[in-house]
């Protein structure tokens, strides 16, 4: 390692914000960047561990200690290279990623983790600014074509990956802009669209075409797909949103998460407003808002009520309240459960746990309040958690505006599916293997949430650099592309 005590002589020091009241005035993004000097003293921190668990818990296997060794010699632009051997995107795992490499850093034993999404972003961030990252065309082209529904993180992993071993790659996205969930449904407060957009003209410049407005299954069936293309890859997200079933739910101003995040978005991108509301305005502004749903999405959506000048903001989750503090000895190095909280709850929130909704009460067609009860939970015999209501616990939440934050089911249900006609697991998801990533049906492939489930954006890119070498092989024979 560059400094083998650094560890033991410098304090982690990460990242800052704006102050709440300067950030809600923008949708920008509002992450204070740590200075070169500050950057080399945190790489410092990165210690000779011996085994650095670091690399199991990333999900495409950074080689961490490399790069912070890279970083604190200040050889950045290797330092660029050797983060891309592994991640096609790091200015977006740098923004959006929860980190899952900081819970697994030997120095969270003490609570002190190395920066390491910090750095990560930092090195990314430079080597745009220094021109070093470019499109890297393949010294040869194979003739083989490759069809890739979805442009998510994924989508653009796997198409990358195919496209710089030189086979024809077409991403075909049905929504009018490339991205997917990062375009539409995380806020540019979090991550800032342009990203997006220079990564695509860094691929096209490798060969890699895109095709917007064209949703497979209605303007195209999946049979003319794989009739035209070598190979076709289903990376099309997990987007069917869990509902609330309960009385009442029909009722205006109960509404998706995505939908409340993706009209933002598409105001922030200078779209007109019936454009980006083409099925009506939803707006937190001036109302009493809650967020049914504790995860990620529902911070998003307490950051943009906020932002959209809502009244009050409540957050409920029907889990119990987590520990402040996880017992490291019983966890790490794996992702522990504890409580979290993010910029958005600093930014004008209420929180409660162990909440179930049971009905929503409305006016004239419109939501007014939500009347809840409180649960308890216990464990039964067999290990299993079980919820029960608490007897005259009963309450009501005021409510002009319901998000529905609750997680994801799996692939939207719907032609693509119906005309794809390949095999689903138990939980609903297409089914494939995580070796050669192919579904039921002969040339077609799937990867990502599509597969596996609900998940975080760094699995999605290593499942899309995974399943880039499965169709590889497929194609020749024989692949270099790395696992």
């Amino acid at each position: 390692m560059g400094k083998v005590t650094g560890f033991l002589e410098i304090e982690r020091h990460d990242r800052g914000y704006e102050k709440p009241e300067a950030r809600l005035k923008t949708y920008k993004e509002f992450i204070k960047p740590l200075t070169a000097e500050e950057l080399n003293g945190q790489a410092a921190r990165c210690m000779d561990c011996g085994i650095p668990f670091c690399h199991n818990g990333c999900p495409v296997n950074n080689q961490i200690p490399d790069w912070n060794n890279l970083v604190y010699r200040e050889q950045w632009q290797q330092a660029v290279v050797n983060l891309h051997s592994t991640n096609n995107f790091p200015e977006f795992t740098g923004r959006v990623c929860p980190a899952p490499c900081e819970a697994a850093c030997t120095l969270n034993i003490d609570d002190n983790p190395v920066t390491i999404k910090t750095i990560e972003c930092a090195i990314v961030d430079r080597g745009w600014e220094e021109g070093w990252i470019k499109p890297v065309v393949p010294a040869h082209r194979t003739g083989k074509t490759v069809a890739i529904v979805g442009s998510g993180p994924a989508g653009l992993a796997c198409a990358q990956q195919l496209a710089r071993v030189g086979h024809a790659v077409t991403v075909i996205e049905k929504q009018d802009r490339i991205g997917g969930l990062l375009r539409y449904g995380i806020p540019d407060f979090k991550m800032e669209k342009h990203l997006i957009d220079r990564r695509v003209e860094q691929m096209k410049g490798e060969g890699v075409k895109f095709q917007t407005g064209t949703e497979v299954g209605k303007d195209i069936t999946v049979d003319d797909l794989l009739a035209q293309f070598d190979a076709v890859v289903l990376a099309g997200g997990a987007e069917w949103p869990r509902n609330l079933d309960v009385e009442g739910r029909d009722l205006d101003g109960i509404h998706f998460a995505m939908d409340f995040l993706t009209q933002q978005n598409r105001r922030d991108a200078g779209d007109a407003e019936h454009v980006a509301a083409p099925g009506g305005t939803i707006s937190a502004r001036g109302k009493h808002v809650v967020v049914i749903g504790g995860g990620d999405t529902g911070s998003d959506c307490i950051g943009t009520s906020a932002r959209q000048g809502a009244a009050s903001i409540m957050q409920i989750e029907i889990l119990p309240k987590p520990p402040v503090k996880e017992d490291k000895a019983l966890v790490w190095p794996d992702w522990p459960t504890r409580l979290r909280s993010s910029h958005a709850h600093e930014e004008g929130c209420d929180r409660d746990w162990a909440v179930l909704t049971k009905s929503a009460t409305g006016k004239n067609g419109h939501v007014t309040a939500l009347n809840c009860v409180r649960v308890e939970w216990e464990k039964t015999p067999d290990g299993r958690m079980t919820m029960k209501e608490v007897p005259g616990s009963d309450f009501q939440l005021k409510a002009d505006l319901v998000l529905l934050a609750m997680g994801f089911l799996g692939p939207r249900r719907g032609a693509l599916l119906d005309q794809a006609n390949v095999t689903l697991d138990p939980r609903g998801n297409v089914k494939a293997d995580t070796v050669q990533y192919q579904t039921s049906r002969d040339k077609l492939f799937t990867a990502g949430d599509m597969r596996r489930g609900q998940s975080l954006i760094v699995w999605a890119i290593r499942e899309g650099r995974q399943c880039a070498r499965a169709v590889d092989l497929h194609l020749m024979g024989v692949s270099t592309l790395p696992r």
